[in-house]
């Protein structure tokens, strides 16, 4: 699990989730007030038809998108390959965001906060690292 996932404020607007999803890393934005999921989206969520200025957060949702901490993980590795989903959100049962779940691309195991900070490093230009 990685457990300092990206968030985004509750406010965020759909221009500013489009401008994240433009890495082709991210699956899911978190949008998360005081360390409460509020709403989880998609790419497909950002309709072309929707203006930039409005808030993301009236097209999240949490249902299929959230998975409790208790959950075991093979169970939840095969479950999301069978429904073809790489990410969820953990939450507590009072939605309090513990960390995400992030299926490796060959489905083969789940991301670890030292994966994601690999990728970002070798993402950086060589002048920046």
């Amino acid at each position: 699990m990685v457990t300092r996932p990206t968030t985004h404020r509750a406010a965020a607007t759909v221009g500013e989730l489009r401008a994240f999803f433009a890495d082709d890393h991210v699956h899911i934005a978190l949008l998360v007030d005081d360390g409460v999921l509020l709403g989880a989206l998609e790419c497909s969520d950002l309709d072309t038809e929707i203006d930039e200025k409005e808030p993301a957060l009236t097209l999240a949702q949490l249902d299929g998108r959230t998975i409790s901490p208790h959950a075991t993980a093979e169970a939840v590795r095969t479950d999301m390959r069978r429904a073809n989903r790489r990410r969820l959100a953990v939450v507590t049962s009072e939605g309090q965001l513990l960390g995400l779940l992030c299926l490796k691309k060959d489905g083969g195991g789940f991301c670890s906060d030292e994966d994601v900070a690999a990728r970002r490093s070798d993402s950086l230009p060589a002048k920046r690292r």
